[in-house]
């Protein structure tokens, strides 16, 4: 009776819990484990499958010239010459289209930083084409979200025809002609609006010379 009682009370005792030592060791395996499959494999399967499947995209959509990078699709850049199209201000810092920086300025919509920004935007664009006397189209004034955005939108491309023609010295219809070459048109053929790559844009103007 005795040794079915001591039978008994070990088999309904509770199991040692292992030492701290084996936690540890536990532990630092695990880590090891899922560092390897999320910081390493997996990283280099989605890596290999973008490549494979969408090489230009994976690859930042750059856009090359003579050999040389001189830009992404993804990403805007500043022009303020007057023989280019002009592309949305951008807030980001220490200077604009900062793809290290993204962000907007923040400013609300009664900021007298924001209205007086605005202000110096539209009297450039009217310095720049005198005469022109169309409303600016509201991107033209405005930082996007980004402040990465690289297009514009159609009617602020049609406000800046007239100026690029003219310090080009070529036809109003050519100009035209380019902006429709480099216009992007919605997403799925759904979403978004259609809207002109500024940087592809210059780079056609350029290649007209």
């Amino acid at each position: 009776m005795d040794k079915e009682i001591r039978k008994d009370a070990a088999m309904t005792a509770e199991p040692t819990a292992p030492s701290f030592g084996a936690q540890v060791r536990t532990a630092c395996g695990m880590l090891v484990v899922l560092t390897v499959l999320t910081g390493v494999a997996y990283p280099l399967v989605v890596t290999g499958v973008a490549r494979a499947a969408f090489p230009e995209k994976s690859s930042g959509s750059l856009v090359r010239q003579g050999g040389k990078v001189v830009g992404s699709r993804l990403i805007g850049q500043p022009f303020d010459d007057p023989k280019y199209f002009w592309g949305r201000a951008s807030a980001t810092s220490p200077s604009p289209y900062n793809a290290s920086n993204s962000g907007g300025s923040n400013l609300g919509p009664t900021n007298k930083a924001l209205t007086e920004a605005a202000k110096a935007r539209i009297d450039a664009l009217r310095a720049a084409d005198p005469g022109n006397e169309a409303p600016v189209p509201v991107d033209l004034v405005t930082a996007s979200g980004s402040g990465l955005d690289p297009h514009i939108s159609l009617a602020a491309a049609a406000y800046q025809v007239r100026r690029v023609a003219r310090v080009r010295g070529i036809k109003e219809a050519r100009v035209r002609e380019l902006v429709q070459a480099n216009t992007d048109g919605r997403d799925l053929a759904v979403l978004g609006e259609p809207g002109v790559n500024v940087l592809l844009l210059n780079l056609a103007l350029d290649a007209e010379r």
